[in-house]
């Protein structure tokens, strides 16, 4: 489990094909305190570490990124340079500072409109109709491993919906979405909660 709150921006220094991806990802931790088995959320994608090596501060960790992985999540994001936002999973005790995030990804959606609203930057995300019933005004979603809160929302004749998003100087600054671009795809997971009521409804109307 995560909570969405981004807590370092890595950079993938290497990608080998095996028979999974092998990418060797940078980050700003100790490699002392990432352990060989722990799960760390890249760009909201949950990953095990099977390497890691570095010194603190430059620390690195290797993941295995399965073919099915890759076919989910947005394009080009498993190549070498790529910025990711990285996430260590949650300890009990922690504090949930974002919401709760499974690391599993619902959809990839594409950034439909960027632009700058006060000191801000306003993105809408055009998301897939499968996801518009979990997407609701004020409720949470998880772009690329962020923890956000949807402003609006507009449903569209196709069925899918377009979605904005309020991105803050702070939030730009130490999470890789003040990299947004027009067109571009991110990774979504939609509020685990509105998955689980989705579902009730669904049985109700079985019932």
């Amino acid at each position: 489990m995560f909570t969405g709150i981004v807590t370092a921006i890595g950079q993938i220094e290497s990608v080998e094909q095996r028979g999974d991806l092998r990418v060797q990802i940078s980050c700003p931790w100790d490699p002392a305190r990432i352990a060989i088995g722990a799960s760390i959320a890249c760009s909201g994608v949950c990953l095990t570490v099977v390497r890691r090596g570095g010194e603190a501060g430059a620390a690195w960790f290797a993941v295995d990124v399965s073919a099915e992985t890759i076919s989910r999540t947005a394009r080009g994001m498993w190549t070498e340079g790529r910025a990711l936002n990285l996430e260590g999973s949650l300890h009990l005790g922690d504090e949930l500072g974002g919401h709760i995030v499974t690391g599993h990804i619902d959809a990839v959606g594409r950034v439909y409109d960027w632009r700058p609203e006060g000191d801000s930057m306003r993105a809408t995300i055009a998301a897939p109709a499968d996801l518009a019933p979990f997407i609701a005004a004020k409720g949470s979603i998880t772009v690329d491993g962020v923890s956000l809160t949807v402003n609006s929302l507009s449903d569209r004749p196709d069925g899918s919906v377009h979605f904005t998003l309020n991105i803050i100087p702070h939030t730009a600054e130490v999470t890789t979405l003040g990299e947004l671009m027009q067109g571009g795809e991110v990774n979504l997971e939609i509020d685990v909660v509105a998955r689980y009521l989705q579902r009730m409804v669904a049985l109700r109307g079985v019932a």
